[in-house]
């Protein structure tokens, strides 16, 4: 079992045509700077909002399983969607019916993790790990 304070967990998720083929890319590094997790994974056909979800909810699926093995102090994730960030710390309304059930899945999930966390916007040159892996997953999606 390893012990970390901090994981910083990033997120991305695209559609190429909106809707279209769906990628998402997560990267997560230890409070060094240390890669712990990388993952690139193809959505389905759907808009970028949904996708922007579900990079998140894949992120809290990993990191329930993660945190069974390993202490983790806190977590912050950081997504260039302002529209996911804001919604899902209830700052904002989820109009749409379809985000309002990712949004409950979500929050159930962090909920069941129970770790500190934070979320938060990041503008788009700041997670570049995560957005290559969004786009590897749809490029494979179109090969």
């Amino acid at each position: 079992m390893a012990n970390f304070k901090l994981l910083k967990i990033f997120t991305d998720g695209g559609a190429r045509g909106n809707p279209g083929t769906a990628g998402i890319g997560i990267h997560v590094m230890d409070e060094g700077g240390f890669t712990i997790h990388d993952h690139s994974e193809y959505v389905g056909e759907t808009t970028n909002n949904v996708a922007e979800y579900k990079g998140l909810l894949i992120a809290l699926t990993w990191l329930e399983s993660f945190s069974k093995e390993n202490k983790i102090e806190k977590v912050e994730f950081f997504m260039d969607s302002k529209l996911v960030v804001e919604q899902i710390n209830k700052n904002w309304k989820i109009k749409q019916d379809h985000l309002a059930e990712l949004a409950f899945v979500i929050w159930e999930k962090l909920e069941k993790i129970s770790l500190p966390y934070k979320l938060s916007h990041i503008r788009r040159e700041k997670n570049k790990v995560a957005d290559l892996l969004a786009n590897q997953a749809m490029d494979s999606a179109q090969l």
